[in-house]
């Protein structure tokens, strides 16, 4: 096991009487390009808010090489948050704002809140963002409105946005839910990319099993809150993808 290993140990999350996330117990390695998935309401977008610590376990343990990530507070879950970049379905830009500024957001992650309001960036945080820009192939979009863009564009624009936090793993939740099929390969090719290119690791949401197998080095599959299969691509067979899905 690598020392940047994410451990998530009998993790629960309860809303009233209902448990979305059940005991769940699951240690990822550096590196990993990991799918979730599960049919709605499996708990798999309640895991990945769990994981970035945007809602609180009501048990459990989360860590991340030496550091708890439940125990961080103020300061220390800022940068935890920064180092665990997260991409939503909805692309959570800034529809006003041009595509390079909605990008420059991400560098604010690591900030506090006086310094983000300040909304200043250095030269060589714009070139960083730039950079970012040109991989997803969406530099002659950097001055156009985000609001503009088709919605594979604004998700690609998502992703660079997550990329200039310099995250040590990337968290996508149903990132290519709401987009057509090619658009949709754009953005996995896009983090199957980062992913190769600078060994981040990857922990995507998805819907389509077709996608997962083609993508991801290991499956995780969720029903109820709790892990029901957790392997490669190839044992996900016919038999096991039934007692899923039901």
């Amino acid at each position: 096991m690598t020392q940047d290993a994410l451990i998530l140990e009998s993790l629960t999350r309860r809303f009233g009487d209902t448990t979305a996330v059940d005991r769940v117990g699951l240690t990822i390695s550096h590196g990993e390009f990991v799918g979730v998935i599960g049919r709605s309401g499996a708990g798999k977008s309640t895991l990945l808010r769990l994981v970035n610590r945007l809602i609180d376990p009501s048990e459990g343990i989360i860590r991340h090489g030496s550091r708890e990530v439940t125990a961080l507070k103020g300061r220390a879950l800022r940068e935890w948050r920064r180092d665990c970049a997260m991409i939503f379905q909805q692309f959570n830009l800034v529809d006003r704002l041009d595509v390079l500024t909605n990008v420059l957001v991400g560098r604010l992650a690591g900030r506090g809140f006086l310094s983000s309001m300040a909304m200043q960036f250095s030269d060589a945080e714009r070139a960083m963002a730039i950079e970012a820009l040109d991989r997803l192939d969406l530099v002659p979009q950097a001055l156009q409105r985000a609001g503009t863009l088709s919605g594979g564009q604004q998700q690609r624009v998502a992703i660079a946005k997550a990329l200039v936090q310099q995250p040590k793993i990337m968290l996508a939740d149903e990132p290519i839910a709401s987009l057509d099929p090619a658009n949709a390969t754009l953005v996995m090719d896009g983090l199957k990319q980062i992913n190769e290119e600078d060994g981040l690791t990857v922990l995507v949401n998805l819907h389509t099993l077709d996608t997962a197998r083609a993508y991801c080095h290991r499956i995780v599959a969720m029903r109820a809150g709790r892990v029901m299969f957790d392997g490669s691509a190839a044992q996900l067979t016919d038999d096991v993808v039934r007692d899923i899905y039901g």
